[in-house]
């Protein structure tokens, strides 16, 4: 199959994204002063960014696209996780190890999130450490406290998926803010 990429400008900065012909394979952070395509070269690339777009003017809370990134089947498993992580709300790396059905994974979990080739679309940057810590994101910790301002961050102590009830005004500060 034939990769594609498409380079795109976006409030975090510029954004690489490659796909093949079926699906999306890789969202990559590039550096200031990437070269911008002007047109994008399929249809699913365009979809691809216009949905991010949607995402970042909060047009858009989750994303509908065919997705297929290559990793082991424990990274599959967390990534999985992830895509569950609704809008506007963390978890913490030992909740989703809990979850995942083995409470002592929470190294595995941290490094499969940090492999995760499809930032935004698989949203890594909702995982947090206990206790609220923000911790590695490919883009940079300043990206990422900027992506859960922008999603409104809620979450409650035990790093379970909180509903906005639970946690009171969507504009509470990040930690250490």
């Amino acid at each position: 199959m034939m990769a594609h990429s498409y380079c795109i400008d976006s409030l975090i900065g510029p954004l690489c994204l490659i796909a093949d012909d079926d699906s999306l394979r890789e969202i990559r952070f590039a550096p200031l002063g990437t070269a911008l395509d002007p047109t994008p070269p399929t249809s699913l690339l365009a979809e691809a960014a216009r949905q991010l777009t949607d995402y970042f003017r909060g047009a858009r809370r989750g994303f509908d696209l065919p997705l297929d990134p290559v990793g082991t089947p424990f990274q599959q498993r967390v990534w999985a996780e992830l895509r569950a992580i609704p809008y506007g709300v963390t978890t913490t790396y030992s909740a989703i190890a809990r979850r995942l059905g083995d409470a002592l994974a929470v190294r595995a979990v941290g490094r499969a999130n940090a492999t995760n080739p499809l930032a935004l679309v698989v949203p890594c940057h909702r995982v947090i450490g206990t206790g609220g810590k923000l911790t590695g994101f490919a883009g940079g910790l300043a990206t990422k406290e900027w992506l859960l301002r922008h999603e409104a961050r809620r979450t409650v102590p035990n790093g379970l998926f909180a509903q906005p009830s639970e946690t009171g005004p969507a504009s509470a500060p990040l930690p250490g803010a």
